[in-house]
């Protein structure tokens, strides 16, 4: 081509040459088939993801899946929206793109242990859908189809963080018996993809019949029982209350951020709750799911804020802190989907004034510890967005707000009123750990610890008739 732009200056706003821009590219039509397969794949990895966040025991893929089922509802979002401005009313974004994708994602869902999770997850779903956002960026037309490259762009740029975690966790975790003795079934997801003619469909499709189905040929039945590694030796210490120790005017703000370190720790528990919340409820909007993932996906990372200030601190967590699942099991063995929503939102409503996420700022602020203060400034900005989620999709969803609150009241009654029947065995052995974190502390510092924070022992034990105290971190 002889022309030339002005002064030369990028031609096209800088989208690409004219020589690339000269080239047909795909037609509206392929480019819809592909976007429906790229919402297919982020929408089923939303779902796996979120799925095996309160079974699976290793607290670091816990918070690795919170924040990559938060990618792929956010993408799928994207491609959802992009589909619906390329002549496609209505969207049939619910179609199967292919019958061989379905046993696929499924296969992925049922696999029975964390390790071929992680293979299947990190080294086959998301690098294929790496590999044809990919492919869809170099075919599709430069120009024409800007607004979809962008997205795509966005989309990679999630996927090369999430697919080097997965490459590293699978290093950590995968032997290479596991890798053997998982290779037949690796080889089906391979079948799976070529039935498809790739996760995209640019490729030509493999004859036959559908894949033979192995894990998935049994129904995935939701686990909604909270699991965690040899980390979190007891599920039940109540020995320590946070709040009675945090909310005392008398004692002093440095060792009250301890406290608050606990307290966002233990929110681990939240994403164990609220991941059976999404994965057990049906037939709401997509908004609903990819909203109620957001704040899954932030109390996940109010969890790894409290494990990165005990660290910054040189606090060793696991050998200095109890954290308990009590929340999480509770809620989740005994209230239906809905109830522990209206739990949710019961606590956050109800119970934050009382708690004060502005006062925990400031007492962060007190205590001079400036991380602690960047923690606190953005655990309450979070939280006042979780009661605008709460507002929009449990309140909008019950005849009144008096009764959304009435309902979420009645619900975390009946929740105390089965803790305070505790188990023997819930109550045996437990220990006291505050005093030994606050001596490390101290030691750490090179001061001499206060006797009489030294021997704060009040437990959630003695005051089973008011356990509201003990979910307050959410």
């Amino acid at each position: 081509m002889n022309y030339q732009s002005y002064k030369g200056l990028p031609p096209l706003a800088g989208l690409g040459s004219f020589e690339r821009a000269a080239e047909p590219g795909l037609s509206v039509e392929e480019c819809v088939k592909r976007l429906k397969r790229f919402h297919y794949a982020f929408w089923r990895l939303h779902q796996i993801c979120i799925a095996h966040i309160t079974a699976e025991p290793v607290y670091e893929l816990k918070m690795a899946f919170s924040l990559h089922g938060h990618l792929a509802a956010e993408n799928d979002t994207n491609f959802r929206a992009r589909v619906g401005e390329m002549r496609e009313p209505p969207l049939g974004l619910e179609k199967i793109p292919h019958p061989a994708l379905p046993v696929f994602f499924d296969e992925i869902l049922c696999t029975p242990s964390s390790e071929e999770r992680l293979l299947g997850i990190y080294e086959k779903a998301f690098p294929a859908l790496r590999e044809s956002l990919e492919r869809y960026i170099e075919q599709t037309h430069v120009l024409a189809d800007a607004p979809s490259i962008r997205l795509c762009r966005i989309a990679l740029m999630d996927l090369e963080e999430i697919c080097r975690y997965g490459a590293q966790a699978a290093k950590c975790l995968v032997s290479g018996e596991q890798r053997r003795e998982s290779a037949q079934w690796l080889s089906l997801l391979d079948v799976c993809l070529a039935s498809a003619g790739g996760l995209d469909g640019s490729a030509k499709a493999m004859s036959g019949q559908e894949p033979t189905r192995h894990y998935s040929s049994k129904p995935y039945v939701y686990d909604g029982e909270p699991k965690r590694d040899e980390r979190f030796p007891d599920p039940h210490n109540i020995s320590v209350n946070a709040e009675a120790f945090l909310y005392d005017e008398s004692k002093p703000a440095e060792p009250k951020v301890l406290m608050m370190l606990y307290k966002r720790l233990r929110e681990i528990d939240v994403p164990e709750m609220m991941a059976s919340i999404i994965s057990e409820t049906r037939g709401k909007p997509w908004g609903y799911y990819r909203d109620m993932t957001r704040q899954l996906w932030d109390e996940a990372r109010h969890a790894m804020m409290g494990e990165t200030g005990f660290v910054s601190l040189g606090l060793d967590w696991p050998k200095l802190v109890m954290v308990n699942s009590i929340f999480s099991r509770r809620l989740n063995g005994r209230l239906t989907p809905k109830e522990r929503h209206a739990v949710l939102y019961f606590i956050e409503q109800g119970l934050m004034p009382k708690t004060g996420k502005r006062h925990e700022w400031e007492v962060s602020r007190e205590a001079h510890i400036p991380l602690a203060i960047t923690f606190q400034d953005f655990d309450w900005a979070d939280e006042v967005l979780h009661a605008r989620v709460g507002r929009d999709w449990y309140v909008a969803d019950m005849p009144s707000a008096a009764e959304a609150v009435e309902l979420g009241d009645r619900c975390w009654s009946s929740v105390q009123a089965g803790c305070q029947q505790w188990k023997e065995e819930e109550l045996t052995g437990q220990r006291n750990w505050w005093p030994q974190l606050y001596k490390t502390y101290c030691e750490n510092k090179g001061i001499a610890p206060d006797p009489e924070i030294l021997a704060f022992s009040a437990s959630y034990e003695n005051k089973r008739a008011d356990l509201k105290e003990l979910a307050a971190s959410t």
